[in-house]
């Protein structure tokens, strides 16, 4: 989509960048717990070119968007997906939602665990296998895996029984356990062996292994393979500073950073 196409629909023809005068301007940034590293490089890239300082708050998406509906302030939201954002469009909280980024679901598995893309359905409805997910409607990434769980149907019947019964929710919800200071909490999840395979994006599996190198990465089958749109949106259209910082996110800058760490960033080269 033409970047030009794109700030017209956020209503932003003008302002594109922020004042010395607005610098003191701080901009409250709620996004998905996926984006936490990349997120964090392009906030600290803006506040060193902008000099605004950016307010992180990180976490499941669908409980960032109940929190931001029960009353929260936000003026940026980066969601895991599209339907979350849209939502709060709908109701006037936001914005029109821009695709900004792309994922997709892979496995991380237990070292040892003999799990590769070739026999990955096999082993998951193995009723010894402890299959680990993100929680559904609170994390995108719980959606995204039950859609997987829909595609293995398709690919041979009765799958989505299996697994919808026996997937645990490890992750994401309003209760789920925290991961110690400084842990990825995938690789957490794995090294406390709450889990055989735990199924979460694939820049999270990358993360996680960073933190924990015997965990093993396995790409999912192509007949299976669910991918993932992350939507943005400006919630505080009189911010100068929130809209500088969409429009950073938004910027080459942005898009390579968000490339970087593995994402596929649809604005990265242009059109």
């Amino acid at each position: 989509m033409n970047r030009a196409i794109i700030v017209l629909g956020l209503g932003m023809t003008t302002m594109l960048t922020v004042s010395a005068g607005q610098a003191s301007e701080a901009v409250e940034l709620y996004a998905a717990g996926s984006l936490r590293a990349a997120l964090s490089d392009v906030s600290q890239a803006f506040t060193a070119s902008h000099g605004v300082t950016v307010r992180e708050t990180y976490g499941p998406s669908g409980l960032l968007r109940e929190r931001i509906e029960n009353g929260e302030v936000a003026q940026v939201f980066a969601s895991a997906n599209m339907e979350h954002p849209q939502t709060l469009a709908e109701a006037n909280v936001g914005g029109p939602v821009v695709l900004f980024a792309r994922n997709r679901l892979c496995a991380l598995a237990q070292p040892g665990l003999t799990l590769s893309t070739e026999n990955f359905l096999d082993v998951l409805l193995d009723e010894k296998i402890r299959l680990g997910t993100s929680t559904p409607k609170a994390d995108p990434s719980g959606d995204y895996a039950w859609e997987l769980f829909n595609r293995a149907e398709e690919v041979r019947a009765g799958s989505y029984q299996v697994l919808d019964h026996k997937a645990l929710q490890l992750t994401g919800g309003t209760n789920s356990p925290v991961a110690p200071e400084g842990r990825n909490p995938y690789a957490w999840v794995m090294t406390e062996d709450r889990a055989d395979v735990f199924l979460t994006y694939c820049t999270n599996a990358v993360l996680a292994q960073r933190d924990s190198k015997m965990l093993q990465i396995v790409q999912v089958p192509e007949d299976m393979a669910v991918g993932a749109d992350y939507g943005l949106s400006l919630l505080d259209r009189n911010s100068p500073a929130a809209i500088g910082l969409v429009m950073y996110i938004l910027s080459p800058k942005g898009q390579q950073i968000l490339s970087d760490y593995g994402f596929n960033a649809p604005l990265h080269m242009g059109d």
